[in-house]
Order: structure tokens, then sequence, then C-alpha cells
């Protein structure tokens, strides 16, 4: 029988049993219902009615015309509310009677015939009432009886269905998914082996099909290299950096859409070119292929990509593999990966100009404040104080230190929009050394540190900015100071190394533990416990501006026994 026709019948049978049941209970719910309005309404109200008459019997004596008319009203309502035997009669001659007392009010006889008759009223009813309740009872009981009987089919059928349909639907579909999972984890030798002659026996019978030419085609070569093929293509293209590969003779191997997005071509278009030639008509292959095996990173490029200027950064991967039985690599080609950096250049941007543009605006209010504090020295503008004179010289440190602050986010900014110039020419590294020795005298006397040069002869000139390279040094050594212990010593070095002419700065401070050497020149890092007051910007410059001389930067430093900070430049 098949699987549909099955959840017909049952489902079916269990919708009809309900209704029956529903029908069953409605039906009893109605009579017993009726049979209690019955008792009601027959019953019930005459008994109200036949209390009413005996009260108003009562005070007659005491209020006669009020009591007739209630006894009169309540006899009339009676009368319309005959429904038990013999009622009829009894009421009837109650009414006679009342007839009769109206005329003779004072007949107690009378009044006691009236009495009697109005308890067998009562009585009736009384008697009525309990027969009802017995019909209704029984009613009540046949009720009960049919919806049990019909209830416990019901239950019968729907737990009958609940213990063996969910099997017979779910125990296929386990034996059916364990059989997808093991063809899909590639053991296409798997087969179902269930054949009812239902919906889940023709199913089998199309999977074991499926899973017999599946395993015909994956025992092939022709499989195993479309699937790798297949495998290779998804997950590049699935990439959301765009990528070109290369075989060793430069054609272009494969390119996934995002690549096909910024160069502006179809796939078919690139697939299998030369780069060069492509590079030819394309600017920006050209610019991709340019030095690729020479500067695998260099600066990030802008790119106009989806509607809009992005910046891309450039890194270029050697593929080399070892063939079999041999042990030298071999070049087999590169792949060129563009990262797209666009987010965090747009966010860099935006933190570089609103540096640059705090920076500029805070160095004319400190501008001013010193002006003020120089006038406020002066002995024309009034005599001042010790006390005064201690707060003058307090204010004067923290405006030159946050005038200091200043300037440095400001050359941050500047170097990293690209805005400042430098002025490199043929320069002499011993008048390097001297202005920076000059400028940091006082600060070095004041903790009485003594300043040693040491110099080689005939040092070349360097092609550098001479003033930016000085501002290094003084920024090495405003360091070197600051760590240092007082009546301790810092050098100066100036060597030839290399065809480069090193500048070192040597102090015998407390050194920077190498975790955090490698971190010294990244922008706004500061060592763990040492002086705060900066912007951690001064290394981070000083990188920078050496660098842009094509010159080298470094530090080496050892706990407790001091660091060393060198820089090189070329010379002439």
């Amino acid at each position: 029988m098949r699987i549909k026709t099955k959840l017909n019948l049952g489902v079916g049978l269990l919708f009809v049993l309900i209704i029956v049941l529903s029908l069953v209970s409605a039906f009893y719910i109605y009579s017993i219902k009726k049979d209690t309005q019955n008792i009601l309404k027959a019953n019930y109200e005459t008994l109200e009615y036949s209390r009413n008459m005996l009260s108003s019997l009562d005070e007659i004596e005491v209020n006669e015309t009020k009591a007739i008319l209630i006894f009169e009203t309540n006899l009339k309502k009676q009368i319309a509310n005959i429904t038990e035997v013999v009622e009829d009669k009894v009421t009837y001659d109650l009414q006679r009677k009342f007839h009769i007392l109206e005329q003779d009010r004072n007949n107690a006889t009378l009044k006691s015939q009236i009495r009697n008759d109005i308890f067998e009223i009562m009585k009736l009813n009384m008697n009525a009432i309990k027969v009802k309740s017995d019909i209704a009872k029984k009613t009540a009981e046949t009720a009960n009886l049919w919806i049990a009987i019909v209830g416990s089919l019901c239950f019968l059928i729907a737990f009958n269905l609940l213990v063996n349909l969910p099997n017979n639907i779910a125990n296929p579909i386990k034996e059916l998914t364990a059989s997808i999972k093991e063809i899909a984890n590639r053991n296409y030798s798997e087969r179902v082996h269930f054949y009812n002659h239902n919906e889940y026996g023709d199913l089998a019978k199309s999977f074991n099909t499926m899973a017999e030419k599946l395993e015909e085609y994956s025992n092939s070569n022709l499989h195993k290299l479309t699937f790798e093929k297949k495998r290779l293509e998804t997950l590049i293209n699935n990439m959301h950096d765009p990528i070109i590969g290369l075989d060793s003779e430069g054609v272009i191997l494969f390119v996934n859409d995002e690549a096909l997005k910024i160069i502006g071509l179809r796939q078919e278009e690139v697939i299998g070119l030369s780069a060069t030639t492509l590079a030819l008509k394309n600017d920006l292959m050209r610019s991709l292929i340019i030095n690729e095996l020479e500067s695998p990173k260099a600066h990030p490029m802008k790119i106009f990509a989806d509607g809009k200027e992005s910046y891309f950064e450039k890194e270029t991967v050697n593929i080399t593999i070892t063939p079999t039985g041999e042990d030298k690599s071999i070049d087999i080609g590169n792949v060129i990966i563009l990262r797209n950096i666009t987010i965090f250049k747009e966010l860099d941007f935006a933190k570089t100009n609103f540096i640059a543009t705090v920076s500029h605006e805070l160095k004319t209010p400190i501008s001013s404040i010193k002006l003020s504090l120089q006038l406020l020295e002066k002995s024309e503008t009034g005599a001042i104080n010790d006390e005064q004179k201690q707060l003058i010289e307090s204010i004067k440190e923290d405006s030159q230190r946050l005038l200091k602050i200043t300037g440095e986010l400001l050359d941050i900014s500047q170097l990293e929009t690209g805005n400042i110039h430098l002025n490199i020419e043929k320069s002499n590294p011993y008048n390097i050394v001297n202005y920076a020795i000059d400028a940091v005298k006082v600060q070095a006397e004041q903790k009485q540190i003594e300043l040693i040069i040491d110099t080689e002869k005939d040092v070349p000139e360097v092609k550098a900015d001479s003033e930016k390279t000085g501002w290094v040094l003084i920024n090495f050594l405003t360091n070197a100071i600051t760590y240092s212990s007082n009546q301790s010593k810092i050098i100066v070095k100036l060597k030839k190394e290399n065809n480069q002419v090193v500048f070192q700065v040597i102090d015998y401070g407390k050194g920077i533990d190498k975790r955090y050497q490698s971190k010294v020149f990244d922008k706004y890092f500061q060592i763990p416990g040492s002086n705060k007051s900066g912007t951690g910007l001064g290394l981070a410059i000083s990188k920078e501006f050496i660098e842009a001389q094509n010159g080298s930067i470094s530090v080496e430093s050892e706990l407790g026994l001091g660091s060393t900070f060198s820089i090189g430049l070329n010379w002439v």
C-alpha cells in the first residue's frame, strides 16, 4: 500500500471519529440543557409562585389590598405555567376558592383550604422535579458512555498512528540520509536496502541507480581532474580579493570575478593570453605586472572600482614545486593578489585630516599663551613674586610640551597625506651631530648627564635633509636623557658602515624589553610603565623621515643595560 493511501486512511478515519465525537457530545449536551431548562421553567417557577401566594395570604389581614393584588398576579402566572398531571384541577379549584375568599375575607376555613391547595401544587411540582432530575441524570450517564466509547476509539487510532506512522516515515528517511552522507563522502558503493512497493521503494531504486553512475564516474581520471579544477575555481571565485594566476612564462592561467571587475575585461579575453601582451592594451594590467618579482609588496594602488576610487595593496606570491625524485624546486608561476584596503584608507584619511585640523588649530592659542608668558616676565608689565614666577615657569613648560605634541601630530599627519617635502641635498654629518648636541645640551646639564661625541675621521657627506635628520637625532637624545639617571653619560657615535653613514645614540638607562623593541617605531605606541607625557609619535615620525630619505632606522636594547638607537644614510 502506498504511503499516501495509508496516511489518507488513518487521518481520514481519525477525522471522522472526531466529528462523530463532536456530534454525540453536542447532542447530549443539548439534551441535558433541555431537561434542566424544563425543570427550571415548569416546576421551579411554579414553586416560586406558590411561595409568593402563601406569603400574600398571610399578609391579607395586615395590608389587604396589596396582598390580594400579589396573590392574583402569582395565581395568573401559575395558571399560565400548568405543566403536570392533576395540576390544572388543583389550580382552578384554588382560583375558585380565592374568588370566594374575596367576598368573604374573614373565612378562616376557606383560607386553610386555599393553603392546602397551594401545598398540593408545590407537592406535585416537587415530585416532578425529582422525576425530571432522574431523567437528566440518566441522559448524562448515557452521554458519558457514548463519549467514552467514541473517545476511546479516537485514542486507539491516534495512538496507533503515533506509534507506527513516525517509524514508517522516519526510518527510511534515516537510512536514505545516512546513504546520502556516504555518497557525499565519496563512498559511491553505498546502496539503500528497502524495496517496498511505495514511494520509498521508488526513491531507493532511483538512488541506487544514481550511486552506480557516480561510482562509475568516480573511478575515472576525468572525474578527479574535473573535481580538483572545480574546487580550485570555486575557492578562487569565492575570495573577495582580486586574484590573477600566471604560469612561469607569464601566461594568465586563471582570474577571479573580482579581478575581472577592476580590469574591465571578460574571462575569455584574459585566460590563455600573455600578461605582457595584455598589458599593451590595458593600463591596469601593465601596472600590475611591472616589477612584481622585485617588489612583491608595493605601495597601495588607487583603482576606480565599484563606482568609486578604491585602494588595493598588491602582493605577488611566487609558486614553486619540487618534482618527484628531485631535490631542487622549480618556479611554476606567480599569483598576484590585490587586497582591498579602501575602508582602511578612508578611515586613515579621516583620522589624519582630523589630527591635522586639531593640531593646526591648537598651535595658535598655544603660541598666544607663550607670548603672554613672555610679556608677564617683562618688568614693564609689573613686578611678580617668587610664587608667581614658579607658576609662570610651570605654564611655560606645559605650553612648550603642548607645542611639541601638536607639532608631532601635525608632522605625522603631513607625512601620511604626503604634504611634507624633504630638502634632500649633500649634508655634512658632523654638522648634523653638533646641531643635535647643541639643542639638548641644557636639558642634559639639568640632569648632570655627560654627552660624549665619538666620531670617525673622514666620514663622507650624506644625501639627506639635514634639518629632518637633526630632528631625529634630537628626538633620540631627548628620549635618552629622559630615561637616563642623573650623572650618567650618553654617547653619540658617527661611523661608516656598509656604504652608509651610521648615527648612533647610546644610553645606559633602564633599556627596553625585547617584547616591545619591534613596536617602538609604531604610531602612538608607548612602552608600558614608561613616561606617558608624550604622544608616542616621536619615533614613528623619525622612522618616516629616515625611510623617506632611503635610510634605515633600528634599535638595540637590553633591559637594565641601556639602548642604542641607530640611523643609516647613504653617502654621496
